[in-house]
């Protein structure tokens, strides 16, 4: 007996019978994907098979299959939602256009970038990103450490290492070859009277005469280059490494700490998010400072002023990221450690809460300034020593108009008029942090107020 949906589909009023269906309908779910165009059994009809005929004649197991094709289908086919890529994750995740920034965050907390699906990395724009990981995968460095760290055998031309002893090399078997490191000649013809072991007339006699400039300028590149990028891949990845132990140490505190530290300071886990909220900046602020290492590594040499004002910026970020560390590990481990409320517990609250929001205006506004290419920086302050002060007001301080921008962007080498904006308040030289003017220190960083 069929169902009379099946009849009606079927323009050629051919009857299948409900095992037939049961299996074709099967078969076509486990091929994949493609049973989502499944057609009539009959090869001259081309009605669709639709899913209230799945739902009816499907197992369990094959509804739930084509279930999940037809939600897949669904995710790949709309434009605004994609797949989360962060690995073993099911979910998808929708944009919202008009948001102003291509980071999105997945509910399984990892944030990428809607536009090239790579971790999420304000203010690097994406085709720098693609780059730079490509440099890192690329057998180009390997190459660069060959050329800066190695000679070609002069026989069998195979690169070899130097690393201590004298200039005397044999080659590896079965080469063998003797050669001075120096001048690349047979060891035969050296001896006391071309220089010993750890000289070599020879060389500097032809150096002298230009024969090893272009061999020895291509090895001074490729050295500069490598450590040049060395310098700023380890700084990079350590970062990256900071930031997974500050996840780890997050997901510590809101499993076991945070509850044991409500019981032995008295106070409800409620009154303790500011905690969490500074640990989150912490994860934050260090993806953010990873990827300056890669904004920096390619800006262009020629633009000092740039370069100049980028590192004076970075710089200032990786002290405040620090402050803000050290006060949320270091200084909240006393209160963990402690076998009664702490008097001060409500000041260590204060100051914590204080460096969050200062940390959080001055990365905000890092990014915002790297976003636009440090346009803020002319080519006239190059010559200038008193560029930073200058174009630091774009992270924080006064505005044209006389007015606070925000409370923790500015730089320690502003002058000595932005320490006090009006009569009720005064910002930290220290750290730009806002305070009460009835505050004789800073609130966030315990800087003097002079």
């Amino acid at each position: 007996k069929l169902p009379s949906c099946i009849n009606e589909c079927c323009r050629m009023w051919t009857s299948f019978c409900s095992v037939c269906w049961r299996g074709y309908i099967s078969t076509a779910i486990n091929d994949g994907p493609g049973c989502l165009m499944l057609r009539c059994p009959d090869p001259s009809c081309a009605a669709a098979v639709g899913q209230d005929m799945i739902n009816s004649l499907a197992n369990e197991e094959d509804k739930e299959k084509y279930g999940r094709y037809l939600r897949r289908s669904y995710i790949e086919d709309n434009r605004k939602t994609k797949w989360c890529p962060a690995p073993g994750c099911e979910y998808a995740v929708e944009f919202v256009v008009g948001s102003g920034s291509y980071d999105v965050n997945c509910n399984c907390s990892y944030g990428f970038c809607w536009n090239c699906t790579e971790e999420a990395h304000r203010p690097v724009d994406c085709a720098t990103v693609s780059k730079w990981i490509l440099k890192n995968s690329a057998e180009s460095e390997n190459m660069n450490w060959i050329l800066a760290n190695s000679k070609p055998c002069p026989k069998c031309k195979r690169p070899i290492e130097k690393n201590q002893g004298c200039m005397h090399i044999t080659c590896t078997p079965p080469c063998k070859f003797e050669f001075c490191w120096l001048c690349l000649g047979s060891w035969s013809e050296h001896g006391e009277r071309t220089g010993g072991f750890y000289a070599c007339n020879r060389y500097e006699a032809a150096r002298q005469e230009g024969a090893y400039d272009e061999s020895e300028r291509r090895r001074e590149m490729a050295k500069n280059s490598l450590e040049r990028y060395t310098h700023y891949y380890e700084r990079w990845a350590a970062n990256q490494s900071s930031r997974q132990k500050a996840l780890g140490d997050l997901q510590s505190l809101q499993n076991d700490k945070l509850e044991k530290l409500s019981d032995i300071q008295s106070q409800p886990e409620s009154q303790l998010k500011f905690i969490i909220e500074a640990w989150l900046q912490i994860v934050e602020c260090r993806r953010v400072l990873k990827w300056t290492y890669a904004y920096g590594y390619y800006l262009p040499e020629q633009e000092h002023a740039k370069r100049q004002f980028f590192e004076y910026l970075q710089g200032e970020a990786e002290s405040g990221l620090e402050r803000l560390h050290q006060c949320a590990e270091k200084e909240l481990q006393i209160y963990l450690e402690a076998e009664s409320p702490s008097k001060d517990f409500n000041d260590f609250r204060t100051k914590l809460a204080g460096l969050t929001s200062v940390t959080r205006n001055y990365f905000e506004n890092l990014v915002r300034a790297l976003e636009t290419g440090l346009n803020d920086v002319g080519p006239s302050t190059s010559q200038s020593t008193g560029n930073k002060n200058t174009t630091s007001k774009s992270l924080g301080g006064k505005s044209k108009s006389g007015k606070n921008r925000t409370s923790g962007a500015g730089s320690k080498s502003g002058s000595s008029s932005r320490g006090v904006d009006d009569s009720n308040i005064w910002t930290c030289d220290q750290c730009t942090y806002v305070n009460p003017r009835s505050a004789k220190a800073c609130q966030a960083c315990d800087h003097q107020h002079r």
